[in-house]
């Protein structure tokens, strides 16, 4: 694949920590100028700070996403810094453990729904509105990477927040790609499963029964082992360059083989 977003100006959002580091990281070593983007600016200049190290492109910026004001100003700075938006990648994301101790349906609190669908839903549509202008100016193959889940197919325990916003996030994905085909630009998804990330790795913490999460997020991955970000990167990458050109309103499933059956490894 090479450097196949060469030239091309990306913004990743959630490029903090965890997958977001991991495809800022990757998206500058193949060649891109990746503006990215956190609420928490300390992680995203480390992230900005590894790529600067390594000799490629990289600038960092803090943004609310649940602020639509602050979205349209992020959109605004990356195309004055990198001369316009070719790609943008849809990453932040939290979940309801990240928040709160009562995460099932019949006690999560309200605000803890509102937050969650706002970042992971909401935010993602303002930031396809917002950035569409520039998209639609760009003539280095405009695309949209969205980042949904496993759960977008199926649900997990203490985890109905997230899961339906995912569903929500894989289906906005396919109404960009119909809605923005006009204009050459294509967007899909991936759909993680168990990624060795800190999300995950809070949400195994935060459940009162490890073991059944543990199966949940293991067990049925056919290739026995927690995800790594890394490998998620190369897929966002493809999926950002133009080595997907006829490739749009897809959902790549990234899971070790959890949805291709229903058993777990005992």
């Amino acid at each position: 694949m090479g450097n196949s977003v060469t030239g091309k100006s990306i913004i990743v959002t959630g490029a903090g920590s965890g997958m977001g580091r991991a495809c800022a990281i990757e998206m500058a070593r193949q060649g891109g100028k990746v503006f990215a983007v956190d609420i928490n600016l300390q992680a995203v200049e480390e992230t900005v700070a590894q790529i600067i190290r390594e000799g490629f492109v990289g600038v960092a910026h803090q943004c609310d996403l649940r602020d639509p004001e602050q979205i349209k100003a992020m959109m605004a700075k990356a195309a004055e810094l990198f001369d316009g938006i070719d790609v943008l990648h849809n990453n932040a994301a939290v979940h309801e453990t990240d928040l709160t101790e009562q995460t099932s349906i019949e006690d999560l609190p309200d605000d803890v729904w509102d937050k969650v669908y706002e970042i992971n839903l909401r935010a993602v549509w303002l930031a396809i509105k917002y950035a569409a202008p520039y998209l639609k100016a760009s003539t280095r193959g405009p695309a949209i990477v969205n980042v949904a889940s496993t759960g977008a197919f199926v649900s997990y325990p203490q985890a109905g927040a997230y899961c339906a916003t995912k569903g929500g996030v894989l289906m906005l994905t396919k109404a960009a790609a119909v809605d923005l085909a006009k204009y050459g630009i294509r967007c899909n998804c991936y759909c993680p499963g168990a990624i060795d990330t800190p999300m995950v790795q809070k949400y195994y913490e935060a459940a009162p029964d490890k073991d059944l999460i543990l199966s949940v997020m293991t067990g049925s991955h056919l290739i026995p082992r927690l995800g790594r970000p890394e490998e998620i990167a190369k897929l966002a990458c493809f999926l950002a360059s133009d080595d997907s050109s006829f490739i749009t309103g897809a959902a790549y499933v990234i899971d070790g083989g959890t949805l291709a059956w229903r058993g777990v490894n005992a």
